[in-house]
């Protein structure tokens, strides 16, 4: 039987503000993963949840 897995959460906090970097000040997504969102798989938004870690960080520089 496969297991449903919960929806993964939108990082977003209500900001939306992208630096010269094209990253959000608040949330610390790109713009293309801002809009496309709601288009990925839950392992592509576990993905993005790993970066938007190391961003704030400071460990990710784009």
């Amino acid at each position: 039987m496969e297991q449903e897995l919960s929806p993964v959460r939108n990082p977003c906090v209500g900001v939306c503000a992208l630096d010269e970097n094209d990253i959000c000040i608040a949330c610390h997504r790109t713009g293309i993963e801002i809009g496309e969102w709601g288009t990925y798989s839950n392992e592509e938004k576990i993905a993005v949840w790993k970066k938007v870690v190391r961003r704030e960080k400071g460990e990710l520089k784009e």
